[in-house]
């Protein structure tokens, strides 16, 4: 199974989601799910937000070396499921490629929550990052179930 995360920029939210999980997936031995993400207006190469950074790196999770990338048509295809940040991610993704409508999802949504946005702490301190992080990890808690019987 391919999950793919998507937001803006992949260098706060869908990073820290793709890394979460990989560490939840790692720490449960398993290594049938393979994690990516990616960003909308990512500008590929550029490196992840020193306070996401620091905030993993806090947790344990070493991600310093992370580069963002750009969504591309192969990304969204190559997925099985998709995850994004917000509603209106998703709903760029569905108007390039609406065939993946059953895949795609927000975060929030597979969660089974109200279909709410995760706000964006680009630009914020490393408190407002440590919410979002803490915020997308109790989704990824809530979701991981359903991942593991894929």
């Amino acid at each position: 199974m391919n999950v793919l995360f998507v937001c803006t920029g992949n260098t706060c939210r869908s990073f820290m989601a793709e890394a979460i999980l990989k560490t939840m997936l790692k720490d449960k031995g398993v290594d049938h799910i393979k994690v990516a993400s990616a960003g909308i207006a990512a500008m590929s190469g550029s490196a992840a937000s020193r306070n996401a950074v620091r905030v993993l790196e806090n947790k344990g999770v070493d991600q310093a070396d992370h580069q963002a990338s750009r969504l591309d048509t192969h990304m969204i295809r190559g997925a099985d499921l998709i995850l994004t940040m917000t509603r209106d991610h998703k709903n760029a993704i569905l108007s390039v490629e609406p065939s993946i409508l059953s895949k795609t999802h927000t975060l929030k949504e597979y969660a089974g929550m109200t279909d709410e946005d995760i706000g964006d702490p680009f630009g914020g301190s490393e408190a407002v990052y440590k919410d979002s992080m803490a915020e997308i990890q109790d989704l990824l808690q809530k979701i991981l179930p359903k991942l593991l019987l894929k």
